[in-house]
C-alpha cells in the first residue's frame, strides 16, 4: 500500500532543495489568520471542505500536464488517465502570513513602479504569480487591482493565460513583466498574470487575498517562466536558495533565503527534492500507534491545502487503525472518513529522513460533521485520481 501523492503541511518548514545551509541574516513576511471552513456553531462547512479537495487535486493534475508541456516529459507521479486509483544584497526576506479559510496563508508583496501593495496566497503547489487587473470589473471587486499602465517598469508580453480549478474557480487574463518586491527583496522583470476575469471562487468573499504567488519550480509554470523565488535567487537577492514557513495560530511567517532558528529547536530534517516541479520528496512511512500503515513513497509538499491527500488503499489502511472510523463518502464526500469525536486517536507520524515527525490529534480531527454531531471528519483524505 502507498500514497501516490500526499500534501503534508506539517513538514513544509523542514524542506530544502539542497544540503543543509548555515544560518544567515533574515527578513520576514508576517502571516495572519481568517477562517470560513467552520460554521458559527463550530461544525465544518462540508461544501468548503469538498471544494478544497477538488481544487487541490485539480491543481496537482494541472501541474502534471503543464510539466509535460514545458519539458516534453511525463511527470513520474502523473497517473494513468484511465486509472481509477492512481540591489543591496539581502540574505533573507520574511513575510507575515494570514490563514484564510483554513485553506491558504497570505501576506504582502508590492508590484510596479511606483510600488503598490497586494496580499497574495503563498502556494508551494503552483509556480505562477497572478493579480486582479484594473480592467477586471465586478468579478474582482474588493481586491486591490494591478494597473499595468501606471507602472513605469511594466511590460506587456502579448500573451494570455488561463487557470482552472476542480471546484470550478477560474482565472484568466494577460501576461506582463514587472518589478516585484517581497520583504525588501527585489525580483526584476518578473513574469506575472494580470487577471481580467475572476470566477466566484476568487471573489473577495471567498478568497481574502488579492492574488496568488506560486513557489514551485518553473517546470510547472503555466507561463513557463521562473517563479518569484527563483528570480530572487538568480538575481543574487538571497544568500541561499531556502525558504521556510511557520504556520501556527499566531506568529506565522514566511522566511526567504534561510531559516529562523528562533522558531524551532533541535536540528532541522532535510529531505532531498527528488523531482523538480513540485516540492517532491520521499517519506519513509506513515505510522499509526507506532506501526507503519504506508511504506516508502513519493510525496508533494503543498502549502495551498490543509488536507493530507493519498491513495484510496493507503487512506483506507490508515483509518483501519482509528477506532470507530467509517467511510463517509455518502455523507461528507468521496474520499472522506469520519470517526467518533470522543475517540482516542493513536499517535500519528510521518517518518522522513529517518526521523518521526508527529501529526497532532487535533490536526487529524477536523471537527464535527454538523452541529451536535458525535462524528468528526478526518483530515487525511483519499482521492482515486491521484
Amino acid at each position: 500500500m502507498h500514497f501516490s501523492v500526499a500534501t503534508l503541511l506539517t513538514i513544509a518548514p523542514l524542506l530544502a532543495l539542497s544540503s543543509p545551509v548555515p544560518q544567515s541574516p533574515r527578513a520576514t513576511i508576517p502571516l495572519s489568520r481568517r477562517s470560513n471552513l467552520y460554521r458559527e456553531d463550530g461544525s465544518l462547512d462540508l461544501a468548503v471542505l469538498r471544494g478544497q479537495l477538488s481544487r487541490t487535486t485539480a491543481k496537482i493534475m494541472r501541474g502534471f500536464r503543464t510539466y509535460n508541456r514545458n519539458t516534453g516529459e511525463r511527470h513520474p507521479l502523473q497517473p494513468d488517465e484511465t486509472s481509477n486509483d492512481s540591489a543591496s544584497k539581502r540574505a533573507v526576506g520574511k513575510d507575515s502570513l494570514t490563514d484564510g479559510s483554513e485553506q491558504l496563508w497570505y501576506g504582502t508583496i508590492s508590484v510596479g513602479t511606483p510600488a503598490v501593495t497586494y496580499t497574495v496566497d503563498f502556494d508551494t503547489g503552483s509556480s505562477d504569480l497572478f493579480l486582479p487587473s484594473s480592467s477586471c470589473g465586478s468579478t474582482c471587486s474588493g481586491h486591490t487591482a494591478y494597473k499595468s499602465s501606471s507602472s513605469s517598469t511594466s511590460k506587456s508580453l502579448g500573451k494570455k493565460f488561463s487557470l482552472s480549478y476542480g471546484d470550478g474557480s477560474t482565472v484568466s487574463g494577460d501576461q506582463f513583466k514587472d518589478t516585484v518586491k517581497i520583504a525588501g527583496l527585489t525580483a526584476k522583470s518578473q513574469t506575472l498574470g494580470s487577471a481580467t476575469q475572476y470566477s466566484d471562487g476568487f471573489s473577495s468573499a471567498n478568497f481574502p487575498a488579492d492574488g496568488l504567488m506560486g513557489m514551485g519550480f518553473q517546470s510547472i509554470s503555466e507561463y513557463n517562466a521562473p517563479p518569484v523565488f527563483q528570480t530572487l535567487v538568480s538575481g543574487g537577492q538571497t544568500s541561499s536558495g531556502v525558504f521556510a514557513f511557520k504556520l501556527d495560530e499566531s506568529g506565522s511567517e514566511l522566511t526567504l533565503g534561510g531559516l529562523n532558528s528562533a522558531l524551532y529547536s533541535g536540528t532541522p530534517v532535510y529531505s532531498k527534492v527528488t523531482q523538480q516541479g513540485y516540492w517532491q520528496i520521499n517519506f519513509d512511512s506513515l505510522k499509526v500507534g507506532g506501526s507503519s500503515v504506508v511504506g516508502t513513497t513519493s510525496a508533494i509538499v503543498d502549502s495551498g491545502t490543509t488536507l493530507v491527500i493519498g491513495s484510496t488503499a493507503g487512506v483506507k489502511a490508515f483509518y483501519k487503525k482509528i477506532p470507530g472510523s467509517k467511510d463517509a463518502s455518502s455523507t461528507v464526500g468521496a474520499g472522506f472518513y469520519t470517526f467518533p469525536c470522543s475517540a482516542t486517536i493513536p499517535s500519528v507520524s510521518f517518518t522522513i529522513g529517518g526521523k518521526n515527525l508527529p501529526m497532532s490529534a487535533s490536526s487529524v480531527n477536523f471537527g464535527p460533521v454538523s452541529e451536535g454531531s458525535s462524528d468528526c471528519v478526518g483530515s487525511i483524505v483519499a482521492d482515486s485520481s491521484i
